[in-house]
């Protein structure tokens, strides 16, 4: 959430950045918070000039009756309690402009930083990065040193503008992943529809394993990059679902547990991020690195055609979730760190990838800078996006109430939150079974083997 001190020390900067996020209204929305603080401002300095005049009346009260004036003193105290109900009205005042400008904030995004790209949507995404697969010579550029790819020195390439006949080429004509998923008795979609609905797949036998040795081979990655594995709840209250974000911004797309009113978490972050709302933490604990595998769950309203195919886009999946808390100053690091070790996943996959820096109109609602990473499906010729990995800066940790005390001075201060996918599964299985497809079977990369059991699907 922005505060009053972000708002007022640059007003233009903010309203500025909101209109890279094509935030409608910005400027409107900004001028009402101030608005309200005004409001809020002027009822406690009456509030505050009521009690003064207030406190010097009772004062006076004693000495008219000391003096046995009566008449003075019974109209003195006649002025006080005119003086308490006023006090009560500008109370209430200063309380509904607060709760007023609570409430607006809360629907006000993040300000992204300067380093987002300007655009409206993902064909305005820059590709920073590719990798695991052989490029011609018009994408070697983006074949950056990992110290440059994501600084503005990297070279990059609008989406819009990326040449399609660079991508990965397959040497046969490949089955999508939902023929192959029939063809093997890996995954059962329609005893899915049967059971739930469309969206939830069945795995059954050698998928079911694939699924599970991906979980391991991720949670055991993590585990070596120094995360903690965390197993939190998959559901959550209200406050969880507004200190991360989620709420009221993606209320829509949350299932809703109306009768206890809780929410099915879309993601590992809600819980994870969570679990230091209204916390300080000693600086000496940072960065607090956790990892969490659970089930997703997305109702995904007004998707249809061939996104959403398949593994494409699900109601519930699984996914491991890599979250941070950081210092001001560490954060960067850390948001490379996270990026690195997600690409370190994706190469251990042997899967042909590329990372976006997102742009500002297709940033999501809380990040203040975002990377996605995708792997290409040789099957169904495009790009699929595994991770998001974003640096929030301090809007999550204002929701959340979630400080640190400085080593040095122990001045309490706002922390940052980083999270990322290390990776969700669906659209990975999708690229594993459609780019590892050969006459013989369906090979499982090398790094995975250990955790699969054997080297191929047959």
């Amino acid at each position: 959430m922005l505060t009053l001190k972000q708002i007022y020390e640059d007003k233009a900067a903010v309203v500025a950045g909101l209109n890279k996020k094509h935030f409608a209204g910005a400027q409107e929305a900004i001028d009402q918070v101030i608005a309200l603080d005004q409001e809020r401002k002027s009822a406690q300095q009456k509030k505050d000039a009521a009690s003064a005049e207030m406190n010097q009346i009772s004062k006076s009260i004693g000495m008219f009756m000391a003096k046995g004036q009566k008449a003075e003193a019974e109209e003195a105290k006649a002025k006080t309690g005119v003086l308490k109900e006023n006090i009560k009205q500008y109370e209430q005042q200063m309380a509904d402009a607060e709760e007023k400008q609570r409430l607006l904030l809360l629907t006000i995004p993040n300000v992204p930083y300067t380093l987002v790209p300007e655009g409206r949507s993902a064909e305005d995404n820059l590709a920073v990065k590719v990798g695991g697969w052989e490029f011609g010579k018009e994408l070697e550029k983006l074949n950056q040193p990992n110290e440059k790819a994501f600084t503005n020195e990297g070279a990059a390439i609008a989406l819009k503008d990326w040449p399609a006949q660079e991508d990965p080429q397959p040497v046969f004509a490949k089955l999508p992943h939902w023929e192959l998923a029939k063809k093997y008795n890996l995954i059962d979609f329609d005893l899915g529809v049967k059971i739930s609905g469309a969206g939830f797949p069945v795995y059954i036998g050698q998928g079911a394993r694939l699924q599970r040795a991906l979980i391991n081979f991720f949670l055991a990655e993590a585990t070596k990059a120094g995360y903690t594995e965390i197993m939190p709840p998959t559901v959550v209250n209200q406050a969880s679902g507004y200190g991360t974000g989620q709420l009221p911004d993606k209320e829509g797309q949350m299932y809703h547990c109306e009768v206890d009113d809780l929410y099915l978490i879309p993601t590992a972050e809600v819980p994870v991020t969570n679990l230091y709302r209204d916390e300080i933490i000693d600086e000496e604990q940072l960065p607090i690195k956790n990892c969490a595998y659970t089930e997703c769950f997305r109702r995904e309203a007004g998707s249809y055609g061939k996104d959403v195919r398949g593994l494409n886009r699900l109601h519930e999946f699984s996914k491991i979730e890599i979250v941070r808390i950081d210092t001001p100053a560490h954060s960067d690091a850390s948001h490379k760190e996270m990026l690195d070790h997600v690409e370190g996943l994706l190469k251990k996959l042997e899967l042909p990838y590329r990372i976006l820096r997102l742009c500002g109109g297709d940033m999501s609602f809380t990040a203040a800078i975002c990377y996605d990473f995708e792997v290409y499906s040789e099957a169904q010729h495009r790009w699929l996006e595994v991770s998001s990995t974003s640096n929030f800066d301090t809007y999550q940790a204002n929701r959340l109430k979630c400080r640190y005390r400085g080593k040095e001075d122990k001045k309490v201060q706002v922390a940052h939150t980083l999270n990322g996918s290390a990776l969700a599964l669906p659209r990975i299985v999708a690229a594993l079974l459609e780019n590892n497809q050969s006459e013989e079977g369906i090979h499982i990369p090398k790094a995975l083997q250990p955790f699969f059991g054997v080297d191929m699907i047959r």
